[in-house]
This record gives C-alpha cells, sequence and structure tokens, in this order.
C-alpha cells in the first residue's frame, strides 16, 4: 500500500487527476492567498512555502508521475528500490517559495502591478481568494483585464510572465584608447559596478564587476564591444547591455584618417623653396627619412608605405604614415633681404 505523506492535490485545492492547466490556477490562486505581504495569520510563511512545493511536484510531469504512484515517500526516496519504484527517485524541496513566486509573475508584485499599494497593504474590499478574479481572471481567462495588461502576455500558467519583462537600454561608456593601443592590440580591464537580483528574486545588492575588454589591432574610432545583460538587474528587467565604444585618444604627433596616421611636418620658406629632408617619428619609437627636392605647395603631402596602422580586417598590412608639410613664413625680413628675393623669385 502506498503511503501518501503529503496531499499536495489538497495543499493546492484540487482533486487527482488534474489537467496542467488546472494545477496552474491553483497554484496562483493559493499563492496568492497565503503569499506573506498579503496574509499575516500566524503558518501563512509555511502554508506559503507548502504550496510553492506542491507546484513544483505536480507541474513537473517526471516528478507527478513518481508521486502519483508511489506518493510522498517514493518521491523522496523513500522504501525499497528497484523496477523504477521508490528509492530509484529522491526528491528534495530546496527552492525559495518566493523565487518561485516570482518567477511564475514574471519577477514582478501583482499586488502592486494590478491593484496599487495603499501605506504598503492591500485593498480591503479584495477578493481574499483570488484577487485576480476582480479582472475576470479566475477562471482562466483575461475577462475584464485592460489591454494595456494583455499585450505580450502570452498563456497565464506556469512560469510564463504576467507581464513580460523588457531590457532595459543599453549602458554606454567612452572607452578612450591610444593610437599605440590601437597598432599593437590591447586588453583593458575595467571595473563597473551593477546591482544583481538575490536568491529571493524581490531584493537586489551591489557588486562589482571586472570586464576585460579585448581591443583588437586596428579597430577604428566608433567601435562597438557590447556585454550582454551585464547592467542593473531587478524584479522588474532585463538587465542592460554593457557598451563600450572607442575613441580616441588626443595624441601630441600624430592624427588618425582610418588606418592611416598624419604628422605635420613644420618647415622653414626657406626649406620649402629649397628642399629639405624631415626626420618623422613613427608610432613604434622609430624614425623615417622623408626627402623631396620639389618645391613644397600649400597642402602638399609625402606617404610612407606601411607605417600606419593595422587593417581591422587585416591586421598583418598596415596603413601609411603621411607627412603634411606646414610652412613656417618669418615674421620680418630685412631690407637687403626682401631686395634679394625680389632679384631672384619671379613676378609670376
Amino acid at each position: 500500500m502506498v503511503k501518501m505523506g503529503k496531499d499536495y492535490y489538497h495543499i493546492l485545492g484540487i482533486k487527482k487527476g488534474a489537467s496542467e492547466d488546472d494545477i496552474k490556477k491553483a497554484y496562483r490562486k493559493q499563492a496568492l492567498r497565503f503569499h506573506p505581504d498579503k496574509n499575516k495569520s500566524p503558518g501563512a510563511e509555511e502554508k506559503f512555502k507548502e504550496i510553492a512545493e506542491a507546484y513544483d511536484v505536480l507541474s513537473d510531469p517526471k516528478k507527478k508521475d513518481v508521486y502519483d504512484r508511489f506518493g510522498e515517500e517514493g518521491l523522496k526516496g523513500g522504501g525499497p528500490s528497484g523496477g523504477g519504484g521508490p528509492g530509484t527517485f529522491s526528491y528534495t524541496f530546496q527552492g525559495d517559495p518566493h523565487a518561485i513566486f516570482a518567477e511564475f509573475f514574471g519577477g514582478r508584485n501583482p499586488f502592486e502591478q494590478f491593484f496599487g499599494a495603499r501605506n504598503g497593504g492591500m485593498d480591503e474590499d479584495m477578493d481574499t481568494d483570488d484577487p485576480f478574479a476582480r479582472f475576470g481572471m479566475g477562471a482562466g481567462g483575461m475577462g475584464g483585464f485592460p489591454r494595456s495588461f494583455s499585450t505580450g502576455m502570452g498563456g497565464m500558467g506556469g512560469h510564463s510572465s504576467v507581464v513580460k519583462k523588457q531590457q532595459d537600454p543599453p549602458v554606454i561608456h567612452d572607452l578612450r584608447v591610444t593610437l599605440e593601443e590601437v597598432l599593437s592590440g590591447y586588453t583593458k580591464k575595467m571595473k563597473i559596478s551593477r546591482k544583481r537580483l538575490n536568491p529571493d528574486g524581490r531584493t537586489v545588492r551591489t557588486e562589482d564587476k571586472i570586464l576585460e575588454v579585448q581591443i583588437k589591432k586596428g579597430w577604428k574610432e566608433g567601435t562597438k564591444i557590447t556585454f550582454p545583460k551585464e547592467g542593473d538587474e531587478s524584479p522588474r528587467n532585463i538587465p542592460a547591455d554593457v557598451v563600450f565604444v572607442l575613441k580616441d585618444k588626443p595624441h601630441p604627433m600624430f592624427k588618425r584618417d582610418g588606418s592611416d596616421i598624419i604628422y605635420t611636418a613644420k618647415i622653414s620658406l626657406r626649406d620649402a623653396l629649397c628642399g629639405c629632408t624631415v626626420n618623422a617619428p613613427t608610432l613604434d619609437g622609430r624614425a623615417v627619412t622623408v626627402s623631396t627636392t620639389d618645391i613644397v605647395h600649400p597642402g602638399m603631402k609625402r606617404r610612407v608605405s606601411g607605417e600606419g596602422l593595422p587593417y581591422p580586417k587585416r591586421p598583418d598590412r598596415r596603413g601609411d604614415l603621411i607627412v603634411d608639410y606646414e610652412v613656417k613664413f618669418p615674421e620680418r625680413l630685412s631690407q637687403s633681404a626682401r631686395d634679394t628675393i625680389a632679384q631672384v623669385l619671379p613676378r609670376s
């Protein structure tokens, strides 16, 4: 003879053989009735836990099958083993009834969501057996439930949410990098502080986390690095993605143009007219010689191939170093210098 022990069907107020939908409706009704935030009577907390255990078993086909055949003792590993009977299955309820409640209702407090709080309490006229009955939900249908609440709700039973959680917008941070870091690649460790949901499904804690940002060779300004769901978490939301956006730090010698880098070489008017040699620095600390015997015209540039930044999609190849000439004109000239220049330079 099977010893039933706890009668999970009786706890939920249903009969053996109840359908999956009946089990869900029964849990919703009983959990709302005995939730400690609403029911302050002695033993409500223990009853609330017992209801969660009953739902945990009966909503799981495998646990329910063992329980229906062998009772609580067989479910929890008691009795002789063999042949798929008691002893081959061991169940212990270790769940948090508040977490199960929060998951069932999508992490939200249904008392506040649908009725609002009065100094932290419930509406005095509410049906104590099933508050949702006022919206026509006691029989499992949507009834008079407001359209704004019904959107995106899907099924009302089991572990589906009453109101679908929405993900918070991305949290965006600028990540400043040097051109030298873009040249060689770099790993930056970023410390963020975020809120995380506790196991009870209701309260949150603040914790720090180190995010390792892998900066690949040649990445361009504006590149986004996304860490999914690393933002603040609460019972009412899906955590936001944390997004870092690459921004170039100002460089004392270079400007960036895609995968090219630009170096401004300041030369005298004499050098511009007579030819000159410039020792242009590179990002890795060397210098390259750039010579010209031509007259340097305004806007004139010289390219040094392969001394720029890596191409993002071909990091084994690099852009160019562009030498941009800037001619420094003298502030004043002596009369003799003026006369000499006037004799040497053509008028047109």
